[in-house]
């Protein structure tokens, strides 16, 4: 199929037929875990699978080698991908640096990024956070200073999410400290191979190393690859897709996770105990309430309409119940929960350790549960800043 077909033409039951169809023959079956993350190879060749047979890329305009689909089919593209427990690939460009450059970038920078991105080529990471800027990103500090042709950058990022399986990194450094904090934030792109990067793992309790520090020590990138104007980087980097909320929003982590939450009752020979029928009652309620939530936000996106607000109260309800439901399964197999690997319960097949351990940062990342909450306060409720 080609590249170029224009999707919009099918009625969106046999968008969804021919898509979960296509997804059952290429996905590998023994990577179905929508809580993993693909990363590295794994990623980089489903990524072109989807690339090669005109799957790939759903919100890009078709002018630019995407799918261009309208937003109902972009949904149905979602749906079918967390039905079939398809593992996010970490897709930094694709999700977070395309919509930027077709917004804010030059001709030149889109015919030579955008190609890029969609074959894998290039692989990017995000650097906004540092040591003393996280939430609150205007406080970044990492310098870049005119020299010529050149910025040369100083300064540290921290949580910057796959940095060793990424070529190039998208970046907010300051370039003014004159006025508003957000007016000296500037858009810059840069090779990770560039003398005096230092890229550093962390190592986090789950045992992932997705995590890194990097360090820039008078690093030189070219002026040309300031994305927007120098000094507008904090209007540039809010640029996001309507296509990466439906995956927040969507309710399907914590579908998993009640799913395991079944089968450790089942192993656990507690499912007829009352106690754990109403453990299990009050979570089937909150997924029950999840899903509706989505489908009601999701209704007002497709119509046209304003859903930031609900988007918010998903991300914060989603990230919290799902810890909450982790929690639960540690609790329910007893001496067990504190066993790592998949095989530490028999009959279970999910190591519930793992289970607990990544799902603590997930009311961080994307957000803080804090800052969810005084966006409600402030924007729903009208209740003052403090």
């Amino acid at each position: 199929m080609s590249q170029q077909f224009d999707f919009n033409r099918l009625n969106n039951e046999e968008f969804r037929r021919r898509w979960s169809s296509w997804i059952a023959q290429n996905y590998p079956s023994e990577l179905r875990n929508p809580l993993k993350r693909l990363t590295g190879d794994e990623a980089r060749q489903w990524l072109r699978a989807q690339l090669r047979d005109g799957w790939r890329a759903p919100s890009l305009p078709r002018d630019f080698g995407g799918m261009g689909l309208s937003l109902d089919k972009q949904l149905i593209y979602q749906e079918e991908l967390e039905t079939y427990g398809v593992a996010r690939p970490i897709d930094h460009g694709l999700r977070l640096l395309a919509p930027v450059l077709l917004k804010y970038g030059t001709a030149e920078q889109k015919a030579t990024y955008l190609p890029r991105i969609l074959n894998c080529e290039d692989m990017w990471c995000q650097g906004y956070s540092e040591p003393n800027a996280g939430s609150d990103l205007a406080n970044l500090k990492t310098s870049a200073v005119v020299d010529g042709d050149d910025f040369v950058v100083n300064g540290q990022k921290i949580w910057t999410t796959l940095a060793t399986d990424a070529s190039k990194i998208f970046m907010l450094v300051r370039t003014s400290t004159e006025g508003k904090k957000q007016q000296g934030m500037t858009f810059l792109l840069a090779d990770l191979d560039t003398p005096g990067i230092k890229i550093r793992p962390i190592r986090t309790l789950a045992g992932d190393e997705h995590f890194c520090e990097i360090f820039f020590d008078d690093v030189r990138v070219p002026r040309a690859n300031v994305v927007g104007q120098v000094g507008d980087g904090w209007t540039v980097g809010k640029a996001l897709l309507g296509f990466e909320r439906f995956s927040h929003g969507s309710p399907e982590l914590i579908r998993y996770a009640l799913g395991v939450l079944h089968q450790a009752g089942d192993v656990m020979g507690l499912s007829h105990q009352q106690s754990f029928q109403q453990l299990l009652g009050g979570f089937e309620c909150d997924v029950a309430d999840a899903g509706a939530l989505y489908e009601q936000v999701c209704e007002v996106a497709l119509s046209g309409g304003n859903a930031d607000d609900d988007f918010s109260m998903l991300k914060l309800f989603n990230s919290e119940t799902l810890q909450r439901i982790a929690e639960a399964c540690t609790e329910v197999v007893n001496q067990y929960g504190g066993l790592m690997g998949e095989e530490a319960i028999p009959g279970l097949g999910t190591d519930l350790e793992w289970l607990y351990m990544i799902t603590r940062p997930v009311t961080i990342f994307g957000g803080t549960a804090q800052v969810q909450r005084n966006l409600l306060a402030a924007r729903t409720l009208g209740l003052p800043k403090s």
